[in-house]
């Protein structure tokens, strides 16, 4: 029915509209009493055999929402009803910001791709923690992290610990990240000097806690071999618990679709074999656990990532082309494949 019907209506919308509208109306028709058993009996699938026990937490089902679907934790309550095994939200700032000018948001419908140059839009992790409060019980969330589009990278370890700290008693994890190519030098902190310090001082900060939440670090897909050879040192050396691979990319390569040259990060089919080289390649190096995310728009690449060496995976782009169908179908693949 989504591909159908829905589809062709939500992308008649402009994207960013689209996105906030169809959340909305989604938590709205969740108000009606009937249409959470239906959206249970059309889109749970759940099995014992799909539980996961990856960096300390115990997942119902491999198979989450990645960061950036919902920014603010306002729909991660819904959500859940579309049978994820967990939901990470954000990326989220110490201080509420506007993001980027708009338009910001675009489709590539022939590549079945979208380019994003958001800029961290959101309102802050005050308002995120508000949301927090009172999370319903069963469902793990992770907290995506950012800094604030202001402040210099030389501040940025204090930007990223004063989220940490606020979020901490509410979210089972944190992801640090230094990959989004929407504010200004970001990525410059995916160095080896500003990354070990930045993850050196959140696990101090962890290992103060009475309860301490893993750690990840999400990474870009455009790095070469040799600054994923870094990243696999740092990452051991500072002892996190796990990487995210992989965020947007910069690449334009093969695209056909008329907003192919749009700035931002670009997601969705173009990034699937990259994300999975990468995942491939880490995994070679370690055994640190790796959520896969990236061009995932079927079951078949959903099992390319784990089969490269992820143990959880994402999605988001797939999501909105293919509809939220395809988190079951990946589940269901997944136990006939003994995955």
């Amino acid at each position: 029915m989504y591909k159908l019907l829905l589809k062709p209506i939500f992308f008649l919308m402009k994207p960013e509209r689209a996105h906030y509208f169809t959340a909305g109306l989604f938590a709205f028709a969740l108000r009606i009493p009937v249409i959470g058993p239906i959206l249970k009996f059309s889109y749970f699938y759940e099995n014992k055999r799909l539980n996961r026990s990856v960096f300390g937490l115990n997942f119902n089902n491999p198979v989450g929402l990645a960061a950036g679907f919902d920014k603010d934790g306002k729909f991660y309550k819904e959500f859940r009803h579309l049978g994820f095994g967990f939901i990470e939200i954000g990326t989220v700032t110490p201080l509420a910001q506007d993001g980027n000018p708009k338009p910001r948001l675009f489709r590539l419908p022939e590549d079945e791709a979208l380019i994003n140059r958001m800029g961290f839009n959101n309102e802050g992790v005050d308002a995120m923690v508000q949301r927090l409060k009172n999370r319903p019980a069963g469902l793990i969330v992770g907290g995506n992290i950012g800094k604030n589009k202001v402040t210099p990278n030389e501040e940025a370890v204090s930007d990223y610990t004063k989220s940490f700290e606020a979020l901490h008693p509410y979210v089972d994890y944190f992801t640090v990240n230094v990959s989004s190519p929407n504010t200004p030098n970001l990525r410059e902190l995916q160095g080896k000097e500003p990354l070990m310090e930045l993850l050196s001082t959140l696990k101090e900060l962890n290992n103060t806690k009475e309860v301490q939440r893993p750690i990840l670090l999400k990474i870009a897909p455009d790095l070469n071999n040799e600054q994923l050879d870094d990243i696999v040192e740092i990452v051991t050396k500072t002892k996190i618990d796990g990487i995210v691979a992989t965020n947007t990319t910069i690449s334009r390569e093969g695209l056909h679709s008329k907003n192919r040259n749009e700035t931002g990060g670009l997601s969705g089919k173009p990034v699937r074999e990259r994300s999975t080289e990468v995942i491939k390649y880490l995994r070679s190096k370690t055994k640190i656990p790796i959520i896969g995310v990236g061009g995932i728009h079927s079951e078949q690449d959903a099992l390319a990532k784990l089969k490269a060496g992820a143990d959880l995976v994402q999605i988001y782009t797939g999501l909105i082309y293919e509809g939220p169908g395809l988190v079951k179908r990946i589940k269901r693949e997944l136990l006939r494949n003994g995955s």
